[in-house]
């Protein structure tokens, strides 16, 4: 594990459970447990959006989702294939492209967003899950700092 990994995962994973005190950020979909988040990229610190390909921008978002088996002791990270669109209120459409990201135990993918101030963004994800596919939408407003 890289000297970046631990930050850029307690970062993410920091913000998704302290988000989820406004609004839950995890669903539950059979036997996934698929945690979620949308935020600006300028929340990385420069040095791990460098270390992860990041682009760190005030018009830029970074998508983050984890999903984890349910169904299994201690709810280990389970890997899945992770497609996905974007939408805004006037119906323009983007798509995601999510890479894996694995650290140790822990697996995460990320897609970047490029978004204008005060936009909101509808995401629809398809989880493929070897022969199931699961749907999750949520949206997001960004705001440029």
């Amino acid at each position: 594990m890289n000297f970046f990994s631990r930050p850029l995962l307690c970062l993410l994973l920091g913000l998704v459970f302290a988000s989820s005190a406004n609004a839950e950020n995890m669903k539950k979909i059979g036997n996934l447990d698929v945690h979620y988040m949308a935020i600006g990229a300028t929340f990385l610190t420069p040095e791990i959006a460098k270390a992860y390909g990041i682009e760190r921008s005030r018009y830029n978002g970074l998508v983050n989702i984890s999903v984890l088996d349910n169904s299994q002791k201690n709810t280990p990270a389970k890997t899945v294939v992770m497609m996905g669109k974007a939408r805004n209120d006037l119906g323009q459409i983007k798509s995601l492209e999510f890479r894996e990201v694995k650290e140790g135990m822990a697996v995460y993918y990320l897609a970047q967003i490029k978004y204008s101030n005060e936009e909101t963004i509808h995401f629809d994800i398809d989880i493929i899950d070897g022969t199931e596919k699961h749907k999750i939408k949520f949206s997001q407003k960004f705001y440029v700092d």
